[in-house]
């Protein structure tokens, strides 16, 4: 069991740290996990808050995080994203993890550590070439996260990224067609250049003949062509 909240746990071992989330975890959650289409195989029934909270008392530890996500647990998974060191990741470990996601969350939560270690160059063009419906999800999540995080990158870094959302916008797998629209989305919601070139993007696909290109464009377009995210970028409304 982990010691108290207040106790410095960073020397904990990958065995201990998963005994006490079997301790607190709950098969109630676990279900709950489902009905959202989590793969809930390996769960214990844990939420992201605990997750996070867990991850505040034991630390970053990279070898640890790597013994975390060999178990296949889906929490150990998610703890070892969160308390990896992204300057310790490698391209191999990177690529590793990305063949062993059966998860849409999961993708999600390692896209910020790929981006955080600055794989986006590398592995977005990859990933999104990837047949895999989760592999390919993971390249758009990248792109949602690196136009949120990557601020002091210039908007042409992002804008470089429209021609993959196009081409993979008629991949009607949820999991992907979900993720391509994220992506546009969050890039053109990052400032005023990017808001325009996303735009024209997403009123193209709406009025595409292909019908997931279309459910892309059209989601998109309701939240950039708002009345709200024009005024925070200061555009005409």
């Amino acid at each position: 069991m982990l010691a108290s909240k207040n106790d410095a746990l960073a020397g904990f071992s990958a065995e201990e740290i998963i005994d006490h989330m079997r301790a607190i975890g709950s098969a109630e959650n676990v279900a709950g996990m489902a009905r959202f289409g989590i793969v809930t195989e390996t769960a214990l029934g844990l939420s992201n808050v605990e997750l996070h909270r867990i991850a505040r008392l034991v630390r970053i530890d990279h070898a640890r995080a790597i013994e975390l996500w060999r178990t296949g647990i889906r929490e150990a998974r998610i703890l070892a994203a969160f308390t990896a060191a992204p300057k310790a990741l490698t391209l191999e470990e990177a690529g590793r993890w990305a063949d062993e996601c059966n998860s849409w969350e999961v993708v999600d939560t390692i896209a910020d550590l790929f981006v955080g270690a600055r794989f986006e160059d590398v592995l977005i063009p990859e990933f999104a070439a990837d047949q895999r419906e989760f592999v390919r999800r993971l390249a758009f999540a990248m792109m949602a996260t690196a136009a949120v995080h990557l601020k002091r990158e210039p908007d042409s870094k992002l804008l470089a990224w429209l021609p993959l959302i196009e081409a993979h916008s008629n991949d009607g797998r949820n999991f992907v067609k979900k993720a391509v629209n994220w992506a546009l989305r969050q890039i053109g919601k990052r400032s005023a250049a990017c808001h325009g070139p996303a735009l024209a993007l997403e009123e193209k696909l709406a009025a595409s003949e292909d019908r997931t290109a279309r459910w892309i464009g059209k989601e998109a377009l309701r939240e950039l062509g708002s009345e709200k995210v024009r005024s925070k970028l200061d555009l005409p409304i």
